[in-house]
């Protein structure tokens, strides 16, 4: 998916257009997944599963991601880049309704198994249509991109945490969102890049591994999406299980670091353009770390809620600037691109079940322990992130 249909120049109406489209592609991506983790302690209600019972169900979409993102190139190589993401982007906002149908174990893991396929194959496409904007615009866009997808997040999980404080039934708050969300993404789609490969370009291939500098560097993404994860799917149960608070009140600290994540990625390019990846990254880790220390020793629900809020931030900003650094580490910027991406996505998706078989093996406070030193692996691998 190499060569666009639009013309390369400077930024056109068409292009500014696109943007927004794009950008607002990215915020129903992320609600669909802030509606999904405000309901988790409904969910593993529902199912009846203990702790470590949930950590395995939420390996699922890691499982499901990694077996089918390759599938995605594909995709886009053969109806285009935005019949592709229509199709792709349905797909995963119907998908939002599975898990709350799930009435045990098996069931939730077939279920996040599907979502997994869902959310890692959109979620490439719409990157690499996001790169392409970039490119036309020549400037840096992805960090508000992905703030966009925070943002999006954010307003799922606002709506997730009034409808727990009012104990709907998540089947039917998940149903209305799925249902609302879906229109949203079909409309939206027709303003992206239409994207199409040259007739005479070869199909991606379907598995290529990632040079070793991608390794790298998707080695401190790790450590950011691996705290990104954790506290997302984990806070609200956090909350409940150690602090003994209330569903509306757990909910509440998914908003909260969704929403530090927001602020912080939407002036993320102005941010590096001013103090330079490497500070950048380095100050989050600092943050990063002391929220985790925060959550570690809460004694209070605001304080563990101030502590999400804090590793929000400073983690926020890490995934663009790989994406930035892969594509300077070596001859071939979309191969590299997409190992990175590869890294931090399985990151995200695996990180949710070794905190809950952690937290079976010993508590919840122990793994979170664990993400704090993860968090402080940013400060230490800061320096791979420079710009060459």
């Amino acid at each position: 998916m190499s060569n666009a249909v639009e013309t390369v120049g400077g930024p056109t109406r068409r292009v500014r257009q696109a943007r927004v489209a794009i950008a607002a592609v990215f915020a129903v991506h992320g609600a669909v997944t802030g509606s999904f983790a405000t309901r988790i302690p409904w969910i593993q209600e529902h199912a009846g599963i203990s702790a470590g019972q949930l950590g395995l169900a939420l390996a699922f979409p890691a499982i499901g991601a990694s077996l089918t993102m390759p599938l995605a190139a594909r995709i886009g190589h053969r109806l285009g880049g935005r019949l592709g993401l229509r199709l792709l982007l349905a797909y995963w906002t119907l998908a939002l309704i599975l898990p709350s149908l799930a009435g045990n174990l098996f069931t939730l893991c077939l279920a996040l198994f599907v979502m997994g396929t869902a959310a890692g194959t959109s979620d490439v496409l719409m990157n690499a249509l996001g790169v392409e904007v970039e490119a036309k615009m020549g400037k840096s866009v992805m960090s508000g991109l992905h703030g966009m997808w925070t943002t999006g997040a954010l307003v799922g999980s606002a709506a997730g945490t009034l409808a727990a404080h009012a104990a709907l039934d998540a089947r039917i708050h998940l149903a209305i969102a799925s249902a609302v969300l879906t229109v949203a993404g079909a409309l939206l789609c027709q303003g992206v890049l239409d994207v199409r490969s040259a007739p005479d370009e070869h199909p991606p291939p379907r598995f290529a591994l990632p040079p070793k500098s991608a390794v790298i560097i998707g080695a401190v993404a790790f450590c950011a999406v691996f705290a990104e994860g954790a506290s997302l799917d984990w806070s609200a149960v956090y909350l409940r299980d150690v602090l003994g608070t209330s569903p509306g009140i757990a909910a509440a600290s998914t908003t909260a670091f969704t929403c530090t994540m927001a602020v912080a990625r939407l002036s993320g390019d102005a941010l590096v353009r001013r103090f330079g990846s490497v500070k950048t990254v380095r100050t989050g880790g600092v943050f990063a770390t002391a929220g985790g220390l925060m959550v570690v020793f809460a004694t209070h629900p605001v304080m563990a809620m101030a502590g999400f809020a804090l590793i929000g931030l400073g983690v926020s900003v890490v995934v663009p600037l790989a994406f930035a650094a892969a594509g300077r580490s070596g001859p071939t910027p979309s191969q590299s691109i997409a190992g990175v991406a590869t890294i931090t996505y399985s990151s995200g998706l695996v990180a949710p079940s070794l905190i809950g078989g952690i937290a079976d093996a010993t508590s919840l406070t122990v793994s979170f322990g664990v993400v704090t030193l993860l968090a402080l692996g940013l400060v230490a691998g800061a320096g791979v992130l420079r710009s060459r």
